[in-house]
């Protein structure tokens, strides 16, 4: 295998080494190729691409799930899956496009410009840009093409600017057979095609002036008037030898080392028709573009009320200060708006700086979007209008601004720049933007779930590991709630097993510390418009003796990461100590104990690696055989785990190893008087379990349960763009108020059901359709479904209703699995 490679001794020899360090079970000649593509990533020695090794070993894609590869592997890796998932993202797009655009399929060299144009331009890897680069390549492609191969819509979209020529033009045309007007891109034309594909017309319109142009400007191709007929090939074959990963001309030969088994339709889940007797059009499944896109969409639509200057009310408030802080905030977002527009160019591309500036605009909006939400909820829970001192927190607005800034990079899906690059770029800490990160959610109802994921999923790597480096001010926190000698625990262990009350506000958390429980207004100055919001902590009573303030930040942090690792911990017992379940609460104690009073131990650190010393600790002195090697094999298994966890872990002096390593030279030393406790006949008390929610947030558009019946949910409609007949995919009954209900005898058999006591009669309502057989569905944890007779409660009290009202609306009522 090495000698069709044309691999060198030297390198066979090591790829050898590895090989005989990790057999296993799996195909002989597969894990060849994993070892020699490991061997030659270290040494930086390729001789030959991704695609040749794949070949080679008849694989149809590289899974190096080795516990011996380097990070530099694992790296090389996750980049060339970001390109193969958008490359055949864009190939399952580029194929309909054969029939919506072209009554002929004549434009395959389309394909050939995507693909060269996204290596020459470094986007390969970025799902929004490379589509976007792809109607820039139809839209090339189009109207170089006859006009008798063109579908009715693109045929008319390009003949209102090149209109058929006269005798005289004809005689000009040959002349001058191969020049395009000035104007090279076809406004209309990229128009029609954003508007069929849900894309930003003038974002595409950027990407074509700045990046695409020069793209064709390189290749001569500006002034042409006719397709390209050589020299893409090669060029593309130039840059696939010198990138030594997959050839994406694959994807249009068909070839099975590229493409994905083919899926059957018929099972993919489509949303089902209204109940209507009118025919409706299944709405086809989501692909990876079609969900940026309509992600995007709803971002921008949102948004198109808010613009990039403060609104009236905004400027209400700044006014009502203080201290007025509209200079500042104007030019504090000048210099970030610079600042991100060049690091988005570094990392997208050189040409995309503009492109940085539209995406920094965008977070501009929501930034005051959401500041507004804000301060008017603060308004109304403090009747007061002047928020100087916070509106004045420099801190406060980066934090805001820098959240909103990846809401916006999250909807685009920029993974060259995933969280926490955005902290990089403002020079945030992490700890100052958890603080933002609750009160952000609840401000805007219209989030996605998913997007409302993300930030959860931001709050909890800077729970386990970012707000833990050093130079963190949490550390500064920490120190001062442990110098004073009437100093509280950071948070008592009596209310772990309290649910986590979402009461605070970016307020309360930018102006602490601030006594817990005590008003931070004066009692009888709560409404002068005056009066500033959450600025000063109340003055003591002169019988009480002056004690350090607490800090509601430091408060709410632990009480989120406490919540953080015992879920983590509870799974990792489930895989490996199921037959000992009596020891998840001692090792939870110590596990405790270390963040609370050892949290020195987390510096630098990650919250697993703590938790897994913990567990074997705990095993050890409880004389139960669990080895690091078997605890490292499950935590490879949990969501969002990293092998640097446990193989980089900083031991002593800046120095790392492995986990077992930090264990023996760190851990055991700091916590050995400890650990010998648990096995003494006097053990430590037992701290108490946290109570963990199914989500800390509550996702603003989720169902709402009706208080009678544990699977019966109302939910609001999201938003007046969306159909209603989208909104409930797998509901059995939906009617929507601006919608025709159908035919009359349908309201004819709801009298009957009002009027009748039969429940039997009333779960077969006949709504028009054939009736479909009862599943059995979870509804919640009880695991309720939809054949236990409570859906009848509801059905008596909803119509029961209507009966005395004499009219029926049922608003989005539907069942939600």
């Amino acid at each position: 295998m090495c000698k069709s490679l044309h691999v060198t001794d030297l390198v066979c020899d090591h790829a050898w080494t590895l090989w005989k360090t990790i057999q296993d079970s799996d195909s002989q000649k597969s894990l060849w190729g994993s070892c020699l593509f490991a061997t030659v990533t270290d040494m930086d020695t390729a001789s030959f691409t991704l695609t040749q090794l794949l070949k080679a070993v008849s694989l149809k894609k590289m899974d190096v799930n080795l516990d011996t590869i380097s990070t530099k592997v694992n790296s090389a890796l996750s980049h060339l899956e970001k390109k193969y998932d958008v490359m055949l993202a864009l190939y399952q797009s580029h194929k309909p496009f054969g029939k919506t655009c072209f009554l002929q399929l004549c434009c395959i060299d389309a394909s050939h410009v995507l693909h060269s144009a996204g290596r020459a331009l470094q986007m390969e890897d970025d799902l929004v840009i490379s589509f976007q680069l792809l109607l820039c390549t139809l839209e090339f492609c189009i109207k170089r093409c006859p006009p008798d191969l063109l579908q009715p819509l693109y045929k008319s979209a390009i003949s209102k600017v090149q209109s058929p020529p006269g005798r005289t033009a004809r005689r000009s045309q040959s002349k001058a057979k191969s020049r395009l007007p000035e104007s090279e891109v076809d406004l209309q034309l990229l128009k029609t095609l954003c508007q069929e594909n849900d894309c930003n017309s003038e974002e595409v319109k950027n990407v074509y002036q700045t990046s695409f142009s020069a793209f064709l400007d390189s290749l001569d191709l500006s002034g042409s008037a006719h397709l390209p007929q050589v020299g893409l090939d090669q060029q593309y074959q130039e840059h696939y030898l010198k990138s030594r990963d997959f050839d994406g001309r694959l994807f249009l030969d068909g070839d099975e080392t590229v493409l994905v088994p083919k899926v059957d339709m018929s099972q993919v889940e489509r949303t089902p028709k209204k109940m209507s007797d009118e025919d409706s059009t299944l709405i086809p499944p989501q692909t990876p573009i079609r969900a940026a896109m309509t992600s995007i969409q709803q971002l921008r639509g949102d948004l198109t009320s808010s613009g990039d200057q403060p609104s009236t009310n905004l400027a209400t408030y700044f006014k009502n200060c203080t201290v007025d802080p509209t200079q500042d905030v104007v030019k504090r977002l000048e210099t970030f708006g610079e600042t991100f527009s060049q690091r988005f160019g570094q990392a997208v591309g050189p040409h995309c700086v503009a492109l940085g500036r539209q995406r920094f605009n965008l977070g501009v909006k929501l930034y005051y979007k959401i500041m507004e939400a804000m301060l008017k909820s603060e308004e109304k829970r403090l009747s007061v209008q002047n928020f100087s001192k916070l509106l004045n927190d420099s801190t406060f607005h980066t934090s805001l601004l820098a959240c909103a800034l990846e809401v916006v990079m999250a909807t685009y899906g920029e993974r060259n720049m995933c969280f926490p690059w955005i902290l990089d770029v403002v020079e945030l800490t992490a700890f100052d933007f958890y603080k933002v990160i609750e009160s952000f959610i609840k401000a805007d109802p219209t989030l996605s779930k998913d997007i409302v994921k993300h930030l959860e999923t931001c709050e909890n790597l800077i729970m386990e590991r970012i707000a833990w480096r050093t130079g963190s001010p949490l550390f500064d926190l920490l120190r001062q709630e442990h110098e004073g000698e009437t100093a509280e625990q950071v948070e008592t262990t009596a209310n772990f097993s309290q649910p986590l009350q979402h009461n605070h506000t970016a307020a309360d958390l930018y102006l602490s510390p601030v006594r817990p429980g005590l008003r931070v207004l004066p009692p009888e100055t709560a409404a002068s418009p005056n009066t500033q919001a959450s600025s000063q902590p109340p003055t003591q009573p002169v019988s009480q003796p002056a004690r350090p303030l607490k800090s509601n930040s430091l408060s709410l942090f632990y009480k989120k990461l406490y919540r953080l690792a015992y879920t983590r911990l509870k799974m990792l017992c489930s895989y490996l100590l199921s037959s000992h379940p009596e020891l998840e609460p001692i090792i939870w104690t110590l596990f405790q104990h270390t963040l609370q009073h050892e949290h020195e131990l987390m510096r630098d650190r990650h919250l697993d690696q703590l938790m897994m010393c913990a567990m074997y600790a705990i095993c050890k002195v409880k004389t139960v055989d669990l080895r690091f090697k078997t605890i490292v094999t499950a935590y490879k298994n949990m969501p969002n785990t990293s092998q640097d966890t446990f193989k980089h872990v900083l031991t002593t002096d800046g120095n790392y190893d492995s986990i077992i390593v930090f264990y023996n030279l760190v851990f055991m030393q700091k916590l050995k008087t400890n650990i010998l406790q648990y096995a003494s006949t006097r053990p430590p008390t037992l701290s108490p379990i946290p109570q963990i929610p199914r989500s800390p947030y509550k996702f603003p558009n989720s169902p709402l349960r009706v208080p009678v019946s544990s699977n019966v949910y109302i939910s609001p409609m999201k938003s007046p763009r969306m159909s209603p007949g989208m909104m409930t995919p797998r509901s059995r009954m939906l009617v929507s108020i601006g919608e025709p209900f159908g035919l009359i005898n349908r309201f004819q058999k709801i009298n009957q059901m009002v009027n009748s006591g039969d429940r039997s009669f009333k779960r077969s309502l006949d709504l028009g359709s054939t009736p479909k057989p009862l599943k059995r569905l979870r509804f919640d944890m009880d695991g309720q479904d939809e054949g236990d007779g409570r859906f009848g409660m509801i059905v008596d009290m909803i119509f029961a209703i209507s009966k005395r009202m004499d009219l029926f609306f049922i608003y989005s009522l539907h069942l939600n699995s």
